[in-house]
C-alpha cells in the first residue's frame, strides 16, 4: 500500500524515516531544554513535566502514527 501526500506525491519509507527522526530529535530537545531551563529556574520536575506532558503526548501519538504508516509501506 502506498501513502500519498495532499499534493499527490507518493510518500516513501525514506520520507517517513526522515520525519520520524526529526520528531524524535524534537521530542528529546524539547524535554532536555525544558528540564535545563526548569533546573535553572529551580522549578520542581513534577510541575514542569505536567506542563509539557500534553505536547509530549501529541509527539508520541504522531510518532506512533508515522511508524504505523512506515510499517504499511
Amino acid at each position: 500500500m502506498t501513502q500519498t501526500q495532499e499534493n499527490g506525491k507518493q510518500v516513501t519509507a525514506e520520507d517517513l524515516a526522515e520525519v520520524i527522526e526529526q520528531f524524535e530529535q524534537y521530542r528529546e530537545r524539547l524535554l532536555s531544554e525544558t528540564m535545563t531551563t526548569a533546573k535553572r529556574a529551580k522549578l520542581p520536575k513534577k510541575t514542569v513535566m505536567a506542563q509539557i506532558e500534553p505536547e509530549l503526548a501529541k509527539i508520541d501519538a504522531t510518532l506512533l502514527s508515522l511508524r504505523q504508516q512506515q510499517a504499511e509501506l
